[in-house]
């Protein structure tokens, strides 16, 4: 399946490896085959996205994530004290269930958690982008991965076709690299971060190079306005130039060179600060149509969960003005409306909160903020945490509309609030329409 694009991916290490990569062409050289009557969504003269990117992610559907549907991994859970036997991420739930129970179930998830009403809601609510992650083992697996390789391809192209059918954009985020490149449950697999090791490195680049053939063909291109080549690798704990030079830059010369053609590659900033990707990969190089993906939250460590609302509104309307200068476009491709961690797993199963002073996580400690009892009952909640919600909702969106635009995470959950846009929506925590505002003016 994967022959001809292994072959590419050789030569483009072959050339890497002996300091001669494929040069990047300009995009001049390429037919625009996106060209309509109708303005693109992408405009390659100016590197940007011609409308704000008002987008929401498609969470916990192709790649699971424990907090997103916890009942999936509840039915592990053998005693009420703690979180002993459930599976912390996709790996080991494939894994302990078995291949044909675990597809049975996650069958029975993909056909049913997101549908084309989600979709069509999704539109009228104003967003005009969806980004979709799914895990590379949708496509190949390792000689001992556990993994279900089912229908989730399927899923996307279906998907895809709905968003399209409601005037939707769609990302396409390659959410799970082989052997993990974050150690997150998010990415299939929790407290690994192989993804670099060769033999992990040549899966993925597989992988990618499927994708980035299949989206960037000309039936998909009025839809599909970005591959995301890896979601959130964690850049303090791998060789970034590594990456660079062995997934990032082969990637793009692939998808110029050797496809020809003018799909747009979304690189994740990998944690680091702004400014760092200036130098790669950038218009100035004769690269194009890169977009940066930056992901803000303010709930994963104790001093942002210590912040009053005025710090945090500040701290999100630095996030805005920081990129303001960067080379490439960029978009916020993951926030929330999270103040807290109180959510059930959102730190990984068998991890507490730090808000409540009870986490407690290799040698990590917290000191107590604030209680997490009922946290996902909105009647609970005070008006002061409303309105400090929608307030820093709102300063997110006005700083991330600074430059490219924003997608929430995520679209839905099963139970919590804080990580729910609908949920946020329904109870007046996220503007409708999109535009509204109850504190304006606040990243002025």
């Amino acid at each position: 399946m994967f022959l001809q694009s292994l072959l590419v991916s050789v030569v483009s290490f072959t050339a890497l490896v002996l300091g001669s990569p494929i040069p990047a062409k300009s995009p001049h050289s390429v037919q625009f085959v996106t060209d309509r009557n109708e303005k693109r969504f992408f405009d390659y003269a100016t590197h940007q996205y011609s409308d704000p990117v008002r987008g929401v992610n498609i969470g916990g559907w192709l790649v699971l994530e424990p907090y997103i549907t916890p009942t999936l991994f509840e039915a592990f859970r053998t005693n009420a004290y703690n979180d002993d036997g459930i599976p912390v991420d996709e790996y080991h739930y494939a894994q302990q269930l078995g291949q044909d129970i675990a597809a049975s179930r996650l069958e029975a998830h993909w056909s049913s958690f997101y549908t084309e009403q989600d979709f069509k809601d999704i539109s009228d609510l104003g967003f005009n982008l969806v980004r979709i992650p799914i895990g590379y083992w949708a496509y190949e697996k390792l000689e001992n991965d556990p993994y279900v390789m089912g229908k989730q391809a399927e899923y996307l192209d279906q998907a895809i076709e709905w968003a399209g059918k409601y005037n939707l954009k769609v990302w396409v985020d390659l959410h799970g690299a082989a052997g993990s490149q974050n150690g997150f449950d998010n990415s299939g697999l929790r407290d690994s971060w192989a993804f670099l090791e060769d033999s992990n490195l040549q899966v993925t680049t597989r992988v990618i190079e499927h994708l980035l053939d299949k989206y960037s063909q000309d039936e998909y291109l009025e839809t599909v306005v970005g591959i995301e080549l890896i979601n959130e690798p964690l850049g303090p704990v791998l060789d970034l130039q590594k990456m660079k030079d062995q997934y990032y830059t082969p990637a793009y010369n692939y998808l110029r060179n050797t496809l020809n053609r003018n799909q747009i590659i979304v690189i994740h900033d990998a944690f680091m600060a702004f400014n760092y990707w200036d130098d790669f990969l950038t218009a100035d190089s004769g690269a194009w149509g890169v977009v940066v993906d930056h992901h803000h939250y303010q709930c994963f460590n104790n001093d942002d969960l210590q912040k009053s609302i005025d710090e945090h509104v500040e701290l999100a309307c630095s996030w805005g003005k920081g990129v303001l200068n960067e080379a490439h476009w960029t978009v916020s491709g993951e926030f929330s409306a999270a103040l807290t961690d109180c959510t059930k797993w959102i730190n990984g199963v068998g991890v507490s909160p730090r808000y409540d002073g009870s986490f407690n996580k290799d040698g990590e400690t917290s000191s107590y903020i604030g209680s997490c009892a009922n946290n996902e009952d909105i009647s609970s909640w005070s008006e002061e945490r409303k309105q400090n919600t929608r307030r820093y909702v709102e300063a997110q969106l006005d700083a991330f509309e600074m430059r490219g635009g924003w997608i929430i995470w995520c679209y839905k959950t099963e139970n919590t609030i804080e990580w729910d846009l609908q949920r946020l929506t329904y109870n007046g925590l996220f503007p409708q329409p999109l535009t509204a505002r109850q504190y304006p003016g606040q990243c002025n």
